[in-house]
Order: C-alpha cells, then structure tokens, then sequence
C-alpha cells in the first residue's frame, strides 16, 4: 500500500511481551486477501525484544511503542488514536487468523449498514474443531461470556447472526461508533472492557453482526490469565452491571444476579488455597467498594436511543 493510500481498515494489536506470539500472527496478517487495511502494533512497554524485532522483520508494520503498560484497554486506544481506517479492528497478538479473515470481518459491516460492530468466529488454537468465541453473550443474571465456548464448531455458531457483542480479541467496530460513545474504557485496565464497549454501543442504536466466514484461532490464556484475569474480572462485571444493566430489568432480575454472585463467591471460598480464587474475592470486593462510582457513570454514559424490551432481547 501506497504511503499516501489511506487504508479502509486499520488492525490494532496491543503487545506486552509477547514476542513467541508476535511473529505468527503478524505472518497471518501478511497473508490476508484483504489488501486496504494497515497494521499497528502498540507495544505496551515490553521487556522482550518485541519491538526491535517487528522493526527488523516486519517494516510495513506500524510500531507504537508505549512508554508504559497501559494494559489492553489503554493499548488498543492508543492505536484507535494513530490509525488512519473508517474501519477498527481489535486483535490479540496471541491469535492466528485464516487469510480471509478480514475480508470476511469487513464484507460483514458492508452488509448490515444497522451493525455497529462485527465479532469473529474465534476457534482454539489447538483444538481447531473447538470454539473460544462465536461472539459476547450478557446472561439476565449480570454475567457475560463468550457464545459457543468449548463447544464443537457447528449449528447455530455457523450461521451469521445478531448478537449482544464482540469480543475485544478478534472484533471491527466503525470508527462512528467510537466518535458516538466512545473508545474503551482505560479504568478496567484488562477484561470486560469489550462488554462495556458493547453496553454502550448497543445503548447508542449499534448492533453487533457475528460472521462465522471470519476465523481466527486462539492460544488460550498466553498472555493473559491467572490471578491477574481473575482480579479484574471479579471487579469490572460489577462495573459493567452498575455501569449499565437497566434499571427495569434490574428490577426484574436483581434475584438472580444477586445469587450469581453469591455462587461465584462461594465458588472462589471453596478453592481459598488457589491464588486465581483468592484474587476473584479481592476483585469482587473492590467492585463492591467502587459501585456508587460506577453507578455515577450513568449520567455521563450519553442518551439511551433503544427501548429496554430491545435490551432485553438481546440478553441470554
């Protein structure tokens, strides 16, 4: 691509050590049939030889190098900020992605004009036959999760469909819709920073469109995972839930998600000698000191433009 070409797609990578993954995904991207898009790599202050290495080896890779980790949310707006395509698309630097990929994840917004966003069919690395992600689900009972995962790849995940959200591994989202609602949210640092992006886009009047053609495959947890995942999950679903379950269906369904929580609790009191366990407690509770922050957040999180029987029907 021509230095004066603007691209239609910008891929955005956020990094942070994870030069073992780096080098197969950046050669997936060099095979994609899809030829308007751009790279951008943000290395989140990697200790690693990351960045010298895609500099020597990957020159029409754009490199972003943060002077600090700013963890995936803060990487991947910083590369939302230096991209140049009406189309974003988010990608972990652990995953490998079939050469269609792109094509298919672009021809997908091009279809449904209504879609805001537009989520991968996200298969195992290595089980190729077993899903990670066919796309976000957001369950009645304030939890999300990936749709399909661990299952086999079939009916219904292989059929293109509406759906709550994306997931922020492998997703495309127009850049209007990050100029409506925002990008992410640099505050959960790590982990459900893609449900609250999807809140707010489908609060904002956006869809989301799943596309099975578009593939990539997932080394589960490589760089990610742990204590770590398990503090921030535990505290960013009590953000999400506060930030923007609404407040009718609350009303509804507050049983429930009072007792999902209690079961996760419980869940991690029983495994206390595990350190991932011990850290989903401790992110629960900072959920719960931080709740009347997060509740706040709702004046400032822009007009609701759909009906809560919309929002309704797109939970699980």
């Amino acid at each position: 691509m021509a230095e004066s070409q603007r691209p239609r797609a910008s891929v955005i990578i956020p990094n942070w050590n994870g030069l073992a993954y780096l080098r197969p995904c950046l050669d997936s991207l060099a095979r994609q049939t899809y030829g308007e898009a751009e790279v951008i790599v943000v290395d989140n202050a990697s200790e690693d030889e990351s960045v010298p290495v895609m500099e020597r080896e990957y020159p029409w890779v754009r490199v972003l190098a943060l002077a600090e980790n700013r963890g995936y949310a803060g990487g991947c707006n910083a590369g939302i900020a230096e991209a140049r395509g009406e189309i974003l698309v988010l990608l972990n630097n652990d995953t490998v992605a079939e050469p269609d990929w792109l094509e298919a994840l672009v021809a997908a917004l091009d279809e449904h004009p209504d879609a805001g966003l537009a989520a991968t069919r996200i298969m195992l690395h290595d089980r190729r036959d077993i899903l990670h992600s066919a796309g976000d689900l957001y369950r009645r009972d304030g939890t999300a999760d990936s749709r399909g995962v661990w299952q086999p790849y079939g009916p219904p995940y292989d059929e293109t469909a509406y759906l709550f959200g994306a997931c922020g591994g492998a997703m495309a989202v127009r850049r209007e819709v990050i100029e409506q609602v925002g990008a992410f949210d640099e505050s959960f640092f790590m982990y459900c920073e893609d449900i609250d992006l999807n809140w707010r886009a489908q609060r904002a009047g956006w869809r989301c469109i799943y596309t099975p053609q578009a593939v990539v495959y997932h080394h589960l947890s490589a760089t990610g995972g742990g204590p770590l995942s398990s503090y921030y999950v535990g505290r960013n679903t009590l953000w999400v839930l506060a930030r923007h379950y609404p407040r009718a269906l609350l009303r509804r369904h507050w049983r429930a998600i009072v007792a999902a929580q209690g079961r996760i609790a419980w869940q991690a009191l029983c495994q206390w000698r595990g350190a991932a366990a011990r850290a989903r407690l401790r992110g629960q509770l900072a959920g719960l000191l931080t709740l009347p922050r997060a509740w706040r957040y709702r004046s400032a999180a822009g007009e609701k433009r759909v009906s809560d029987e919309y929002l309704a029907s797109i939970l699980s």
